[in-house]
Formats: C-alpha cells, sequence, structure tokens
C-alpha cells in the first residue's frame, strides 16, 4: 500500500488557502482521472501515468501531491484507492456538500439539471428565484423558492454553496441574500466583481472572458509562432505558475 498522509492530521490547522491556489485547481482533475482508474480496478498508478492523463508534467503532479503529505511508492506508483480519498479529504468532498442555485433561468436551469454534480460529492437542495412565473415550478428536482425566502431554506437545507446564475446587474443582490444567509462560498457566472466580506470564498467563471482568450490563441497565423496558452509549457504541459483557465478565485 501507498503511504496516504491527510493534510489534516499531519498540518493541524493549516487554513487552506497556504496551499497555492493552481495546486488546489489541479486537484480535482487529478480525482477525476483517479476515480476513472478505480472503476476500471486499476489498483496503483505511476506518476507519470497520472500525469499523463491529466495532461502536467509528472514532477508537477509529485510536487502538488506533496502538499498533501502523498508519496507513491517506487516501483509501485500511488494506490489509487487511497490518494483519491486524500484528496477527497482535502478538497472537502469527503463528504456530500449541499449547494443552492440563485437564478431559475435557462443557465440556472442547465446547472440544476447538469448530471455531473451527484457524481462529483454535490447535492442540489434550493434553487431560487424572483420571478413569479417560475416560483413553484420545479428545477433540478427543487421547487423554485422566492429568493426572499433564501435564510430560511438555507438553515433548513443546510446549503453551504450557492452559485449565482443571474444577469450582472443582480449578481451583487443575489451574493448579498446568500451571504446574509450564512452561505461563505459563492460561484458565480455573472461578469461582474462582486464585493463580499473577507471570511466569503467566490469562484468567477465566465465564459465570454474564456472565448476571448481562446481567439487570440486561434487568431496567430502559425501555431510554430504564436505564444502558449496560460497554463502550458511549449509541449502543452500543464505549468505550476498558472491559475486554472477556467475560473478565477476573488479573495478580499
Amino acid at each position: 500500500m501507498v503511504d496516504t498522509v491527510p493534510r489534516s492530521a499531519s498540518r493541524p490547522g493549516m487554513p487552506a488557502r497556504a496551499v497555492p491556489a493552481p495546486v488546489v485547481g489541479r486537484l480535482p482533475g487529478y480525482l477525476q482521472a483517479l476515480e476513472a482508474l478505480i472503476s476500471e480496478r486499476v489498483p496503483t498508478v505511476s506518476s507519470e501515468e497520472l500525469a499523463g492523463m491529466c495532461g502536467v508534467r509528472s514532477a508537477i503532479l509529485r510536487r502538488d501531491l506533496s502538499h498533501l503529505e502523498s508519496a507513491g511508492r517506487r516501483g509501485v506508483g500511488y494506490d489509487c484507492a487511497a490518494l483519491a480519498a486524500t484528496i477527497r479529504e482535502f478538497l472537502g468532498v469527503d463528504r456530500t456538500r449541499r449547494i443552492g442555485i440563485i437564478g431559475a433561468g435557462r443557465l440556472g436551469s442547465a446547472l440544476a439539471d447538469y448530471a455531473g454534480i451527484p457524481d462529483r460529492g454535490f447535492a442540489l437542495h434550493g434553487v431560487f428565484d424572483i420571478d413569479p412565473a417560475v416560483i413553484g415550478t420545479t428545477v433540478g428536482g427543487v421547487a423554485v423558492a422566492p429568493v426572499a425566502e433564501i435564510h430560511r431554506v438555507v438553515a433548513a437545507e443546510r446549503i453551504e454553496l450557492i452559485v449565482i446564475a443571474v444577469p450582472a446587474s443582480s449578481a451583487q443582490a443575489a451574493a448579498d441574500a446568500a451571504v446574509d444567509a450564512g452561505v461563505r462560498g459563492l460561484m458565480s457566472f455573472a461578469p461582474v466583481v462582486l464585493t463580499v466580506p473577507s471570511e466569503v470564498s467566490v469562484r468567477h467563471v465566465d465564459l465570454a472572458t474564456e472565448l476571448q482568450v481562446l481567439a487570440y490563441y486561434t487568431s496567430v497565423e502559425s501555431p510554430d509562432t504564436r505564444p502558449a496558452a496560460p497554463g502550458t509549457d511549449p509541449a502543452g504541459a500543464r505549468t505550476d505558475t498558472d491559475a486554472p483557465a477556467d475560473t478565477t478565485e476573488q479573495q478580499q
């Protein structure tokens, strides 16, 4: 078996943000690859194999996993189940996390119906909107409640994370409602910077921004002369200095 030591056992009280954000951003990819291997009943994996599955260099993978105090055994590699359990605990998804969505429009409804949510350790327990036409309807198997009732629903359903899927003009009000209800983790799809207390973490997902970046890298005539995309080295492997391309984290 491979020796894996959960972070909490070896570094009591160490805050999550002590780990570089790019490292945290790569861990879900490692976990997804490990879960694929586990489903195929593969007991162990080398750092080279796992890195190849995730599009990073093996040296980066080993350095990332050192933050979890998780080491592979030479000639054997990593125990897939043990390493997956360690990453889940580190990320806080070793238990089901209850989430809510503010915004029951097309984006919010699509997110609510996303089949990958329960598979990745999350359960939808609340959907909120201000439109009387959608309040009371069912989205993602959950009855849409008025935003005015978010405090009651968050407390009753023990919701920990909120996804904001509303227009930019309504995003700050949605964030304020979630924070006032006691939520400390927000994911916003609105293209606007949110003002939140220092103890609240916000992740921004902006599709238009990412498409603009992608447009730049595909508009250069010669692939041999254009710069490498963020998060990759010239050979295409992810680097250790760039945050994940699809999200940014707001800390205040």
